[in-house]
């Protein structure tokens, strides 16, 4: 029927003359009949061979079809094995997922084809294949090209991926998820691959070498996980490669020499490391190289000068090294480089002037180096500079006027160096500067006028200079400045000028100038000040009662001038504030109540004054104090007794003055008190045998007062010299230079001594043989008893529970299952190497947290632990170690009870939102009170407690965020005078680098 059609269809299209003549009446020219045949002949004859040729192009079309459907037929059939292979494979590993039922992986499953009527159970082509499930993609022959499950939860591992099932994959990325485990070399089976982005997991192990069997790889990232080992060589069989990204990773070992064959290489990112060793000279081969970020590494050596070959290299990071010698002049070389950091290294010797040819550089770090000489002024000629750092070296000279040419300068960093000669005028014309810090170098004359003419300036630092003159009237209508610091210069003017419109001001230093005149109310116009330092200048006159200052002030320091009057009674509203400077002065009068409602109040310094009459009981509600010095003043009367609730007091000096009467035994409660100064007063009476509690005090001065008595048996008074007690009544005791304690005696005692040796010799041996004999009859009975014990139930737990506080043993118990019930995951609040821990309110509304151990950790060595915490924390007291409450140790449940600290351990608070709210004053306290505690543990516990685990996740917070040191599972109790080994101990990360890989054994 096809070649029917088809004839006919030829014949109407190529018949060149019908039956008739009239067909051809169109033609021109005479209509003979010879004519006539003859055209129609050769129009037949033509018509033949078309016919023939169609025929023939048929017949190949037809062939063409044929074969063509063959091959389909042959494809379909190796689609369905590829199909089927790797639906199968991805299967298989997404049940080895720990959430295989997570929603991301819902559509990886096997659904019957709705167009094929064959039963699916005999049939495993009937099944859909994996290109419509999600993360996956396929090429037009049903075989997986591309998995890509970013950001999906994924957790497992690689171990049960089938590499070899994916003959044509191009692209993988599975990053920001929580895979483990090994990268497993058969990852080299992809050949095909081209992209593979591994990142933001837990992988650990080596890279394995088989990864530089991908040949075709252009892409690989494997950064932000737990790898280690060195960077495999075979790496630089990639010529495929444009981007390696490895950072962020614990990688060590040197940079193979063989990524100098990467000729396509455009970015390298190593930073994060630990590498080790010199950077290859050969790296100076990438010709394509964009960009180098091999940072905060381990890198030492030379930069090669090889790096100059490098003409498409944008940014070159190599902060955060060791590296050593020059910086290499054929940098200039790289005429396309924007950004250049090689800050904190060992780097020595000039500032290349060759740097003043990169035209398009926009930041320069050379910072925290010993780079030496002046600094080159084709500095002068980097037209795009915006962020240029050269602090913390050796440089010396003059600042070079030519900067005043960097007119897109916005951040200077010229500190800490030896740079002289006058300050710059020029650079009062870069107006777009932002920050300018140029403090603590031997800069002379004034600042220039225009220094902030164009408004943008936000931080400006020049103290520990030797500058004069005036503040720049530019500088008093500064709107955006947050930091100027002018301390440690000779800076002159009437400090009630200084202070000009500044909403935005947070910081200013003014301290250790020649600044006179007294305190204005212009201080109101800075509303966000935070810190104000005015010390040491001639500042005179009152401390104003309405000094304007913000009430987000969190230090003052008017030390150091010549100012009189009274404190003012309004500096109790200033409720931020964390450190109050008032010393060195001749304010008068008593020190003002409403200084106790400084409740944040870290430090007060009121020393050195005339301040008279007693000291306010009301600084015992300063309960956050460190250091209190109210020495040098003319206060009188007795110590308040309120002041022992100061618990985090450090530092107390109440020296040099009048007061009077004995000292309190309320001062026990001064628990981390560690310098003490009473000297030069009148107080009388017997030392507090509190002292002796005090366990932290390590430095005493009593002396020139009217105490008599022994002193106490503490470090601080068995370590103290006579100097510091003596100018007393009649105080003795075990010091070089005081009489030693005698109980009076008269001879008329002597016949009632000689009664009593009698009677000792008669009644200690009687008194022994009983003791003896009640102790072989407790052994007896304990041993008969514990033979004749039965098994003890579930429930009964009395003998197994030891209380060491007031709760009731086997109540205590069983408010505890109650309370969490039977230790449910729900009241769980943190888990451990060997145990979980479980809040429990119990029903006097006291919250404990409950340490339980692991049922399958309760063997030999891990009781030892947990009796080792037991035996720790009952032989130990301190504020800053977590108390222990109780204990139980059945067959049941094995667990420690403890007071319960709101915030939980340092380690969450710090990943929490919440670590925002933690300043450096209360960061400054955590870090003092676990110094504390183990200086405590260390030096006044007999025996010494070592912790050996000290880490974040071991410091606990309470609610006002002090720190209670906790888990004394691995602690260890030294035998004094001997040495003492130890294994290793404690959580890797916080463990010594050099003790890590080898045993300790140290004389102790």
């Amino acid at each position: 029927m096809l070649q029917r059609t088809l004839i006919l269809t030829l014949k109407r299209n190529f018949l060149p003359c019908g039956n008739t003549r009239e067909q051809d009446s169109h033609l021109k020219g005479p209509k003979e009949p010879n004519v006539y045949k003859r055209r129609c002949e050769a129009a037949y004859a033509i018509y033949q061979l078309k016919l023939y040729m169609a025929f023939s192009t048929l017949q190949k079309m037809l062939s063409l079809v044929s074969l063509l459907l063959l091959v389909m037929l042959i494809c379909s059939d190796h689609v369905s094995s590829y199909s089927n292979e790797e639906t199968q494979a991805l299967l298989k590993w997404k049940s080895t997922l720990h959430n295989h039922n997570h929603s991301f992986l819902l559509s990886w499953t096997l659904y019957p084809d709705p167009n094929n009527s064959t039963n699916s159970s005999t049939h495993h082509g009937t099944a859909t294949g994996p290109c419509k499930w999600y993360g996956i993609s396929c090429n037009h022959a049903g075989s997986v090209i591309r998995i890509n499950l970013t950001e999906s939860g994924l957790r497992g591992t690689l171990q049960a991926f089938s590499f070899s099932s994916f003959p044509n994959l191009a692209y993988v990325d599975v990053c920001i998820n929580n895979l483990s485990g090994p990268i497993p070399p058969q990852i080299g089976l992809l050949s095909k691959l081209k992209y593979l982005d591994l990142s933001t997991n837990q992988f650990s192990g080596g890279i394995p070498p088989e990864i530089g069997l991908l040949t075709n790889l252009e892409v690989l990232h494997l950064v932000q996980n737990q790898l280690n080992g060195s960077i495999p060589h075979e790496i630089g069989q990639l010529s495929s490669l444009y981007e390696l990204a490895l950072y962020t990773n614990q990688l060590e070992g040197s940079i193979p020499a063989s990524l100098g064959n990467l000729s396509n290489l455009a970015s390298l990112y190593l930073y994060e490391n630990q590498l080790s060793g010199s950077i290859p000279p050969e790296m100076g081969n990438l010709a394509n190289l964009v960009e180098i970020y091999s940072d905060t590494n381990n890198l030492t050596g030379l930069i090669p000068s090889t790096f100059g070959n490098l003409k498409r290299l944008t940014t070159l990071y190599l902060f955060n090294n060791q590296l050593s010698g020059h910086i290499p002049p054929e940098i200039g070389n790289l005429t396309s480089l924007q950004g250049i950091s090689l800050y904190a290294n060992n780097l020595s010797g000039p500032i290349p002037a060759s740097l003043g040819d990169l035209s398009g550089l926009t930041l320069l770090h050379l910072y925290a180096n010993q780079l030496s000489g002046p600094i080159p002024p084709e500095i002068g000629n980097l037209k795009s500079l915006v962020d240029l750092e050269l602090s913390e070296n050796q440089l010396n000279g003059s600042i070079p006027t030519s900067l005043g040419n960097l007119t897109n300068l916005e951040i200077l960093f010229l500190r800490d160096n030896h740079l002289s000669g006058y300050f710059p005028k020029e650079i009062g014309k870069l107006h777009k500067l932002v920050v300018l810090e140029i403090d603590t170098n031997r800069l002379s004359g004034s600042l220039p006028e225009g220094i902030c003419q164009g408004g943008s300036l936000v931080r400006f630092t020049v103290s520990d200079n030797l500058l004069s003159g005036p503040i720049p009237k530019s500088m008093k209508n500064c709107r955006n400045l947050t930091r100027a610091l002018f301390g440690g210069n000779q800076l002159t003017g009437n400090i009630s000028e200084v202070v000009g419109d500044c909403p935005n001001l947070e910081y200013i230093d003014l301290s250790y100038n020649r600044f006179h005149g007294e305190l204005s109310h212009n201080w109101g116009r800075c509303p966000q000040l935070q810190r104000l330092e005015m010390a040491g200048n001639d500042i005179t006159g009152s401390i104003p009662e309405d000094f304007g200052i913000s009430t987000n002030l969190t230090l003052l320091d008017l030390s150091s001038n010549h100012l009189v009057g009274e404190i003012p009674k309004k500096m109790g509203s200033l409720t931020s504030l964390l450190e109050l400077k008032l010393n060195d002065n001749q304010l008068s009068g008593s020190i003002p109540p409403e200084l106790g409602s400084l409740f944040s109040l870290a430090h007060l310094d009121l020393s050195a004054n005339r301040l008279n009459g007693s000291i306010t009981e009301n600084l015992g509600a300063c309960l956050n104090l460190h250091y209190l010095n109210l020495s040098n003043n003319k206060l009188s009367n007795r110590i308040p007794a309120q002041m022992g609730k100061l618990s985090h007091l450090s530092q107390l000096d109440l020296s040099h003055n009048l007061l009077s009467g004995e000292i309190p035994p309320q001062i026990e409660g001064l628990e981390s008190l560690e310098n003490l100064n009473l000297s030069h007063n009148n107080l009388s009476g017997f030392i507090p045998k509190a002292f002796e509690e005090m366990r932290g005090l390590s430095d005493i001065d009593i002396s020139y007062n009217q105490l008599q008595g022994p002193i106490p048996n503490s470090k601080a008074f068995r370590d103290a010299t006579i100097e510091l007690l003596k100018g007393n009544k009649d105080l003795c005791g075990n010091v070089k230079g005081l009489q030693p304690c005698k109980n009076d005696s008269g001879a008329g005692q002597q016949p009632v001594k000689k009664g009593h040796k009698i009677v000792f010799i008669i009644v200690f041996p009687l008194l022994g043989a009983l003791v003896l004999l009640f102790a072989f009859i407790g052994i007896f009975l304990i041993a008969e008893r514990t033979k004749r014990t039965p098994e003890i139930e579930e429930g009964d737990v009395q003998n197994d529970l030891f209380s060491i506080s007031t709760f009731d043993g086997r109540a205590m118990y069983e408010e505890i299952i109650k309370a969490t019930k039977d230790f449910d995951p729900m009241y769980c609040i943190g888990k451990g190497g060997h145990g979980s821990v479980y809040k429990a309110e119990l029903s006097s509304g006291n919250i404990v947290a409950v340490k339980k151990l692991y049922a399958s950790d309760i063997d030999m060595a891990n009781q030892r632990d947990f009796f080792n915490e037991v035996r720790a924390l009952t032989e130990i007291k301190h504020r800053n170690i977590v108390k222990l409450l109780g204990f139980c140790s059945h067959p049941r449940h094995s667990f420690l009870v403890y007071e319960y600290l709101e915030r939980g351990s340092l380690a969450a608070m710090l990943s929490r939102e919440e670590a925002k709210k933690l300043g450096w004053a209360t960061r400054i306290n955590i870090i003092k009170g676990v110094a504390h505690a183990l200086s405590y543990m260390h030096h006044d516990c007999s025996p010494p407690i070592v912790h050996r685990d000290i880490s974040s996740n071991n410091i606990l917070l309470d609610s006002q965020y002090e720190p209670h040191i906790s888990d004394f599972g691995t602690a260890k109790l030294l035998k004094l005078d001997s040495s003492n080994q130890s294994a290793l101990a404690g959580t890797f990360g916080y463990v010594a680098p050099g003790i890590v890989h080898s045993s300790i054994n140290e004389e102790i």
